[in-house]
């Protein structure tokens, strides 16, 4: 367990009170933040001019006769493992930021429910969750359909202080019933951090952060795009733009560094997108082409792996007062449908990646990478623990003002803060609810019976992955877009939440309202 959270885990187990029940389940509406247009590495979104760092300015050096894996590995442009760029897969690395609910899950998707990987698993993505409109219910819910949760802060603010990367954890892992083991990397809001960002990161026990960027493409002499490395010999990305971090001052022995891969445009270096491509230019062929473009740069090159960073919001549909963005949606989705008809092309979470990375195989032998199959917990019991509809009807309903959100894990008294990350539970109706202790995981777990239903030796798995065997390296994705983009049917995917398991209750003229204010107050 992180060092860091122990007094304030065990000073609140020792006391639980009753939960309260509200009348009804309440959906947030999140206003949409305005995207700042700042160099790589300072900000989020927009293009960037120029490269985040250079050999020069990163001063790095690092001996891989000493420095192996899985526990080390230097910063380099070669696939992981000494092999070849043919022997490994593409990775697509799907991520989102921000707050989660059920606008944001669907947005996400509708890209990757109606896929499949070549061995036959539905894609997994990372989400950087910060806690602001954040529906707790539907994290657990994401996270149990495989997904990886991640931090980004209570109240997503750039160079972040330590109890609001802290207190994140403590609130994911006692309002969603996230495993605080399983809350591995984190990535700063904005893209501000500072080398006392880094270390915190450090002593806090995560395994990864994923902040810095890459903004040389990936053919270019003295480019810094890196497959994943760890900083025992310190960073090799951001040393232009983040002051005292490279030139080995800041070492990290153990930790992983994931970098943020650029799309580039027809000006290639001076010409670098990050997040949400697709709003840096009205025309989305042309973002396709550079999504097109930079995907071969890596699939015929040493197939670094490829990023779509998102803030879902903006591929968001039915958010009140805002007309859908169909033609974006449409260009990502082609895209994917695109890159999936490719060999060796996978799409995956951070977790996922860093696993192969530690351990690389061939394609042919992905079959030994545990965390690209899928299974799923064999629980029937109608216990909440994030699994529909086991958790019908067993949701609690927390009424705050701000943002009102769902939980099987006990209504606080008040909603999280930074410096009050784990509330007691409110007082009320009820029999209290139990978190997640540290001996179970999140599907055995019954936190209104209080009890783990089985050990780790006892408890049970469906796999559902398809063998890949010696011709792994010839195997496809698939999807069921068709060729230009658009659905094939009027529905490629289905909600994440339907209506009948969580009524939504948010109005359009509360959401309007939202913007109104937003609009006067400059924000």
């Amino acid at each position: 367990m992180r060092p860091s959270l122990v007094p304030i885990l065990l000073a609140a187990a020792a006391a639980v009170s009753v939960a309260a029940h509200s009348p009804a389940d309440f959906h947030s509406c999140r206003p949409l933040q305005k995207r700042q247009v700042i160099a790589a590495g300072g900000g989020e979104g927009g293009a960037s001019a120029g490269p985040a760092s250079s050999p020069q300015a990163a001063g790095y050096s690092c001996d891989a006769n000493s420095c192996k894996l899985p526990k080390c590995q230097c910063a380099n442009t070669s696939p992981p493992g000494g092999l070849n760029p043919t022997d490994v897969p593409q990775f697509i690395v799907f991520t989102a930021d921000d707050a989660v609910q059920s606008y944001t899950i669907n947005a996400v998707n509708q890209f990757l429910a109606q896929r499949k990987n070549p061995n036959g698993c539905q894609p997994k993505m990372t989400y950087f969750v910060s806690l602001n409109y954040t529906n707790y219910s539907m994290v657990t819910d994401w996270y149990m359909a495989g997904n990886e949760i991640a931090d980004h802060t209570m109240t997503h603010v750039g160079d972040a202080p330590v109890n609001e990367i802290d207190g994140n954890i403590i609130a994911l892992n006692s309002l969603s019933g996230i495993p605080i083991s399983e809350i591995q990397g984190f990535r700063a809001p904005y893209l501000n951090y500072s080398v006392n960002t880094m270390q915190h990161l450090k002593d806090a026990g995560f395994t990864y952060d994923s902040s810095t960027t890459a903004a040389t493409p990936a053919n270019m002499t003295g480019t810094d795009a890196y497959w994943p490395y760890t900083l025992d010999s310190g960073f090799a990305n951001d040393c232009l733009s983040v002051p005292g971090l490279c030139q080995g001052k800041v070492k990290l022995p153990g930790m992983w560094e994931i970098p943020m891969y650029g799309i580039f445009d027809e000006k290639q270096s001076a010409g670098v997108h990050l997040m949400d491509p697709w709003l840096d230019d009205p025309n989305p062929d042309n973002v396709l082409n550079w999504m097109k473009s930079t995907f071969l740069t890596h699939y015929n090159g040493n197939r670094q792996p490829f990023g779509l960073y998102t803030h879902p919001i903006h591929l968001a549909t039915g958010y009140p007062g805002l007309t859908d963005p169909v033609a974006m949606i449409k260009m990502v989705n082609a895209f994917l449908d695109w890159a999936q008809q490719m060999q060796g092309v996978w799409i995956v979470s951070n977790a996922q990646l860093l696993s192969y990375v530690q351990n690389p195989v061939s394609i042919s032998n992905l079959n030994s990478v545990t965390a690209l199959g899928c299974s799923t917990p064999a629980v029937s019991d109608k216990i909440c623990n994030g699994m529909l509809p086991n958790e019908l009807g067993l949701l609690q309903n927390c009424a705050f003002t701000d943002f009102p959100f769902t939980t099987c894990y006990g209504c606080p008294s008040v909603p999280p803060t930074p410096t009050n990350p784990l509330p007691p539970q409110a007082a009320g109706s009820g029999a209290p609810r139990y978190r997640l202790p540290a001996n179970c995981s999140t599907p055995f777990w019954d936190p209104i019976g209080n009890k783990c239903l089985c050990n780790s030796a006892s408890c049970q798995f469906t796999d559902q992955t398809r063998p890949i065997g010696p011709n792994g390296a010839n195997l496809t994705g698939g999807g069921t877009s068709s060729s230009n983009g658009s659905t094939s049917t009027p529905n490629i995917y289905t909600p994440f939440k339907s209506d009948g398991i969580r009524l939504e209750f948010a109005s359009t003229t509360a959401c309007l309202l939202v913007f109104a204010l937003l609009s006067v107050l400059g924000a």
